[in-house]
């Protein structure tokens, strides 16, 4: 397993050339077409040594939890070659804390280079041709997501944050929901308080109730909340409901409160290059959290 040469597009979406700020040469304020100043705006501080404590507990954990699920990581591998032509693992350019890029690295769970036979990228339907029969188990079970804890190890996510997006969907989606770029204030998660209680998203109103839940976190941020985030995850992953699982962990419900994160104007649709099927690209509708 090399993620070093991870570039495979057998995600059904399409990869950048180059890995992260460096490669890339574009800054979060180049990826967002703001200035440095306005990137992030003010946010409550979170308590203090929060930021350390929390570093270093997810280097440790996903230091730990690599090598224990190693030869797990690496049977999936083998399964993936050995059951579909191109490269086991896979990676795409995803941004990061305070905007900058980096490379994400999942397991492949499509037919390699599948988007130049679909005219590029789509949603991933339930019964999607795409997907390749380990691919769907591999997605059932979350396992296609188990390459991120390098991502943890070199720091460029947490364990528990906001889902990494696309650049190329970030400003589109910044114009539309101005809340939208709060989520890059902190480094994007494996899981997190919207992973566990959403479905994927599939739609405008379910990328703004994401926001929703995605602020919530920003602002409750704690390490007694990550821990039950944490815990959380697993008894998901182990088949209970996410509504029951936030109610035995007393989770942050703020979805009462939707109208904090309305479109800017709803009365004007995106235009054509922003279309709300591009925000959900290779994303599943079928229930699941941790995408």
């Amino acid at each position: 397993m090399d993620f070093s040469n991870a570039n495979s597009t057998g995600s059904g979406d399409p990869v950048f050339n180059g890995g992260g700020e460096a490669a890339t040469g574009r800054t979060g304020a180049d990826i967002l077409d703001l200035p440095n100043s306005t990137l992030l705006p003010a946010l409550a501080s979170p308590p203090r040594r929060y930021d350390s404590v929390k570093r270093a507990f997810d280097l440790f954990a996903a230091l730990a939890l690599f090598a224990a699920l190693f030869p797990l990581i690496g049977a999936a591998w083998l399964l993936v070659r050995a059951t579909s032509r191109g490269a086991g693992i896979y990676s795409q350019i995803r941004v990061g804390l305070g905007g900058r890029p980096f490379r994400i690295y999942k397991l492949r769970s499509m037919a390699h280079n599948c988007e130049t036979t679909t005219g590029g990228a789509k949603w991933s339907t339930a019964g999607d041709a795409r997907v390749t029969p380990i691919g769907r188990i591999f997605r059932k079970l979350h396992i296609d997501e188990l390459p991120q804890l390098v991502n943890v190890i070199r720091g460029d996510m947490s364990l528990i944050g906001p889902r990494p997006e696309r650049p190329e969907f970030v400003k589109p989606l910044t114009a539309l929901f101005p809340e939208y770029k709060l989520r890059l204030a902190v480094r994007p998660g494996v899981t997190g308080l919207a992973q566990i209680q959403l479905p994927p998203d599939t739609d405008l109103d379910s990328v703004r109730r994401k926001i929703v839940l995605d602020r919530a976190y920003i602002d409750g941020r704690s390490v007694w909340l990550d821990l039950r985030l944490l815990v959380g995850t697993v008894i998901y992953l182990a088949g209970v409901p996410y509504s029951v699982v936030r109610n035995i962990l007393a989770l942050p419900n703020p979805l009462i409160a939707e109208r904090i994160c309305t479109p800017s104007d709803e009365s004007t649709p995106p235009s054509p290059d922003v279309s709300p099927a591009s925000f959900v690209v290779g994303r599943t509708l079928e229930k699941g959290g941790v995408r």
